[in-house]
C-alpha cells in the first residue's frame, strides 16, 4: 500500500480493508455516507504541491440498545515515502515506510477486538462504536475531526480506548497503559486485572496519539503503547519485526479492561494536566 499516506491509493486500499471487515462482522454503519466519515487533511510538516488532501474516519457500531457507548480506535495511516514529513531517516525518503507497528498493529487490534465483540453471542449493557482513523499522521485530524462531528452524541461516550503502536513490546519496559487517571473509575476497573506481560499504568490523558482528542472534549481515555523503538518512522518498521504472541496479551487484558468497564455506571472524568 505504499506506506498509506494519506490522500494516496494505498491509504484509501487500506480504509477499503478496514470497512470489508466491517461489514463481515456486522456491524452497522455508523460513518456520514455508511461506513465513512469524508474530511480535509493538509500536509503542514512541509512544503508539498498537492498538501491538501481528502480521508475517512471507518466507523461502525454495535448496537446493544444501551444508553452509553465505548470508542475503540486506531489510525490506518502512515508516512507513505517519508515525503510528507515526519521521517526519522533522511536517508529513507522516498523508500516506502510500511508502519508495521505505526500502525497496523494497532488496526490489527481494533479488527480482532471487532470480531470478538461482533460474534461473542453476548448482549453486552453498552454499545460498542469502531473507529478507524484517517490522517493521524498529519495531527490527529481524523480523530480531532470525528470529535468536532461526532455521529452518536459526545456525552454518550463511557470511555475511548486507543491503540497506537501496539506491536513491539519489550519486556524490559512493558506496555504503557496511558490515561488512567482520566477517570476515578479507573483503578476500580483494573482491580483483579493481570496478565501475561508486564504493564504499566500512567495517569495522563494527553500523548501524541487519537486519544488526546477525546481527551480534550472531557471523555475519559486509555492509550495502549509498546513504546519506541529505532525502527519508528523509518523504512524499517516492517512486518517480521513484530511480536504476536505480545500482541495476544495485549489485546486479552484490554478485553479484561473493557468487560470490567461496562460493570461501571457513566464514568466521570477527570483532568490530569
Amino acid at each position: 500500500m505504499l506506506g498509506r499516506e494519506t490522500g494516496m491509493k494505498g491509504s484509501s486500499k487500506a480504509a477499503d480493508y478496514v470497512e470489508k471487515y466491517f461489514k463481515k462482522y456486522k456491524l452497522q454503519p455508523k460513518g456520514e455516507n455508511g461506513y465513512r466519515q469524508n474530511f480535509p487533511a493538509k500536509v503542514t510538516k512541509v512544503k508539498i504541491e498537492n498538501a491538501e488532501r481528502r480521508s475517512d474516519n471507518i466507523i461502525g457500531f454495535i448496537d446493544n440498545a444501551a444508553p452509553y457507548t465505548i470508542v475503540v480506535g486506531a489510525h490506518y495511516d502512515h508516512l507513505g515515502k517519508g515525503e510528507i514529513g515526519g521521517s526519522k531517516d533522511s536517508l529513507g525518503v522516498g523508500k516506502i515506510h510500511n508502519g508495521a507497528d505505526d500502525n497496523a498493529s494497532g488496526v490489527a487490534g481494533l479488527l480482532e477486538l471487532a470480531r470478538h465483540y461482533a460474534t461473542n453471542d453476548i448482549k453486552e449493557p453498552f454499545n460498542l462504536l469502531f473507529i478507524g482513523f484517517g490522517a493521524e499522521e498529519l495531527g490527529l485530524i481524523g480523530s480531532k475531526y470525528f470529535t468536532e462531528n461526532p455521529t452518536i452524541p459526545l456525552e454518550s461516550i463511557q470511555w475511548m480506548l486507543n491503540m497506537d503502536m501496539i506491536g513491539r513490546y519489550n519486556p524490559d519496559n512493558g506496555l504503557a497503559v496511558i490515561g488512567y487517571g482520566t477517570s476515578s473509575a479507573f483503578p476500580k476497573i483494573f482491580e483483579g486485572i493481570s496478565s501475561t506481560i508486564k504493564f504499566n499504568k500512567s495517569r495522563d490523558g494527553n500523548g501524541g496519539s487519537d486519544q488526546t482528542s477525546f481527551y480534550r472534549k472531557n471523555i475519559p481515555v486509555l492509550f495502549f503503547h509498546t513504546g519506541g523503538h529505532d525502527d519508528y518512522h523509518k523504512p524499517t518498521d516492517d512486518e517480521e519485526r513484530i511480536d504476536y504472541k505480545a500482541m495476544e496479551a495485549i489485546l486479552q487484558l484490554e478485553i479484561d479492561v473493557l468487560d470490567n468497564s461496562m460493570k461501571q455506571p457513566k464514568m466521570d472524568f477527570q483532568w490530569t494536566n
